[in-house]
């Protein structure tokens, strides 16, 4: 299935919403998963400028047939912010109505956030796994950062969000976080089979991605040995 892959990592501020300023301060990654051969393709975290992602994605001779969004901040998926109100899927489905992939527990507070209706999201379950064409994708529930936070695996490569950055990991002070619930999470990446390289919602680090071995032996999140530890060092 290798060479069906389409994926493309995209910062914002640098290859969409270029010279926004808020776009350049958050250094978002959106990500753009799809079928060569079928050209069904999904955006991950649509957010600033909503049109130029998808021109990226035509342009490659992809069609949008859905989003799949990793939890409801508005850098994420739109909406007010920081005294700003950033576009995003409710922008997007102006424009392309596709549905809205979220986890369950994270419904509710994509629609506020956006105001987008309840009709137009559909809500997952842990180990959920979205055909797009014939790649799957499977949808990991890693709460912590957001009661509904996700993470999106699909062959070699594990799109993060803000549950586990290449350094770090999602705050927990937001409404809705759970830092007890994020070490949980972290732990349950940490186990996955195979060694998938990381693609994390911020670029965050130097590099833009890395093997999950890599980051279990920098990060300094994975230190601590138990949760009793991790709460000494981080306070949850």
């Amino acid at each position: 299935m290798a060479d069906r892959l389409y994926f493309r990592q995209l910062l914002a501020g640098r290859d969409f919403a270029v010279g926004d300023p808020v776009a350049t301060q958050m250094v978002n990654f959106a990500y753009l998963i799809g079928d060569r051969e079928t050209g069904d393709a999904v955006v991950v975290d649509p957010a600033y400028a909503v049109q130029d992602l998808v021109d990226v994605l035509e342009a490659d001779g992809m069609r949008l047939t859905g989003v799949l969004a990793t939890h409801h901040h508005p850098d994420h998926v739109g909406g007010a912010m920081l005294g700003f109100d950033l576009p995003g899927i409710a922008e997007l489905l102006a424009i392309r109505p596709v549905p809205i992939h979220v986890n369950g527990a994270e419904t509710e507070w994509v629609r506020r956030v956006t105001g987008v209706s309840g009709t137009d999201l559909r809500a997952h379950d842990h180990d959920d796994v979205l055909e797009v064409g014939a790649i799957p994708i499977r949808m990991l529930h890693t709460p912590g950062h957001t009661p509904g936070s996700q993470c999106f695996l699909v062959e070699d490569k594990l799109v993060s969000g803000d549950t586990l950055f290449l350094e770090g990991c999602g705050r927990t002070d937001f409404p809705g976080g759970d830092a007890e619930e994020i070490y949980r999470s972290l732990q349950a990446l940490a186990s996955l089979d195979g060694d998938p390289v990381v693609y994390p919602g911020h670029q965050y680090s130097a590099e833009p991605s890395a093997a999950l071995s890599e980051v279990k032996r920098t990060n300094f999140v994975y230190r601590p040995r138990s949760l009793d530890e991790w709460k000494v060092m981080f306070g949850g």
